[in-house]
């Protein structure tokens, strides 16, 4: 039996996703409420809990990039085998990337302000309007279903190595559009990682026909390749739209925040794809395609409700990221598993590695260690700033003592 088709690969791949929520909560509660604590507490010139938010601000971190990478890898992977063992609603393949967002609904509850102590509620900066919040989360919600089709059209008709590394495009797409619309600076050292990147994703379209394209015409890999890289557009305009919106609409510190982008956005976007599900008329043969699934009815409602559930935490953690970063750093831990799903499709789906493959999968690496460089020499200069003003304070706070006695 093919391992992504025991029902034991879905059990135990769940694990990862189920076994830190306890730990997020806690961590995101008490990073929440130590961060309106050091605010208080920097007002009144000092520091001590910096180094507490610092250390539960590398937890979440952490915890956000175990999302994104498990999440990513895990529903490219179960996508591809929807496709490989029958499965052909496009619609339907792109409505379980969205459509599992009830999942979030107790992150809600669990970070309304009802439930958040009466001190903390300073921490929510003059919440927009009701339209301001419909507006957003439509437009985020049809930019989603739009890119979520695209790519569910490159997935398809693309070999999911291949498809994986024509996404590392969206960094570059992600750089432009931050550089425009969040004040991202640019470096000798991202622009030679978005040149590399670049690079690594155009030079697939140029590969030969191999054994794993043969069963494909050209002219579908073509469509593939471009729908794959106009979904990589999208999706970076999507992420500096949203870390906009974090910065200059929602204003706020609760991570309640993270939860509703996450969950109103996906409901738009689930509410279109349906209504395409239904005009397209795909909707009427599912029942027949389930039916029809190569390794039964069970494992296709596993794998769409596995897909699902993957999406989910993948967005979790990329607006988590967002929230606490950057959408340039989120779009960054993204590109870091690329590498992740080649591997797995040679062992899973014994796809071929070749030069091509290979030379661009380092290229993709190499821009990618290149603009982690750029980051630690931007964490460096910061500490290095943070050390200067802490002297400064504490040689003021010795003159004024001194003058007092």
């Amino acid at each position: 039996m093919n391992t992504l088709t025991n029902p034991k690969f879905y059990f135990f791949h769940s694990l990862p996703f189920a076994l830190p929520c306890s730990l997020l909560y806690e961590s995101m509660k008490e990073a929440e409420e130590q961060a309106t604590i050091t605010v208080e507490i920097q007002s009144d010139g000092g520091g001590g809990s910096s180094k507490v938010v610092h250390y539960k601000w590398w937890i979440l971190i952490v915890f956000f990039t175990m999302f994104v990478l498990a999440g990513q890898s895990v529903a490219t992977m179960l996508g591809r085998l929807y496709f490989i063992k029958g499965g052909n609603s496009k619609w339907m393949a792109t409505l379980v990337q969205t459509v599992g967002f009830p999942i979030m609904y107790p992150f809600i509850f669990l970070f309304s302000p009802s439930k958040t102590p009466p001190q903390y509620h300073q921490q929510v900066v003059k919440r927009p309007s009701l339209t301001t919040l419909v507006i957003l989360y439509t437009t985020l919600g049809i930019f989603m279903a739009a890119d979520c089709m695209l790519f569910t059209f490159g997935l398809n008709f693309l070999p999911v190595s291949t498809f994986s590394l024509i996404s590392a495009s969206t960094l570059a797409f992600n750089a432009f559009f931050s550089y425009f619309l969040n004040g991202q600076k640019f470096t000798p050292f991202i622009a030679n990682s978005l040149v590399l990147l670049t690079f690594s994703s155009t030079l697939l379209v140029f590969q030969s026909d191999s054994e794993e394209t043969g069963k494909i015409s050209r002219s579908k890999y073509i469509i593939g390749f471009v729908c794959t890289v106009a979904g990589s557009a999208g999706w970076g305009l999507m992420l500096s739209i949203t870390q906009l919106a974090f910065q200059k609409i929602l204003k706020s510190t609760s991570y309640k925040v993270v939860f509703d982008m996450t969950v109103y956005q996906n409901m738009i976007a689930s509410i279109g794809i349906l209504m395409g599900l239904f005009a397209s008329g795909e909707w009427k043969d599912i029942k027949w395609e389930m039916r029809g699934f190569e390794s039964g009815q069970a494992s296709y409602i596993m794998n769409l409700v596995g897909t699902a559930v993957a999406w989910q935490v993948f967005t979790l953690g990329y607006v988590g990221l967002i929230f606490e970063v950057s959408s340039l750093f989120s779009n960054v831990i993204g590109t870091l598993g690329i590498p992740i799903v080649p591997v797995l499709a040679v062992w899973f789906f014994d796809e071929k590695m070749n030069g091509v493959k290979v030379i661009s999968m380092l290229l993709a690496i190499w821009g990618f260690v290149s603009f982690i460089y750029q980051h630690y020499l931007d964490d460096l200069k910061e500490k290095t700033n943070a050390k200067l003003l802490n002297l400064n304070h504490e040689v003021n706070l010795t003159g004024t003592s001194s003058i007092s006695q």
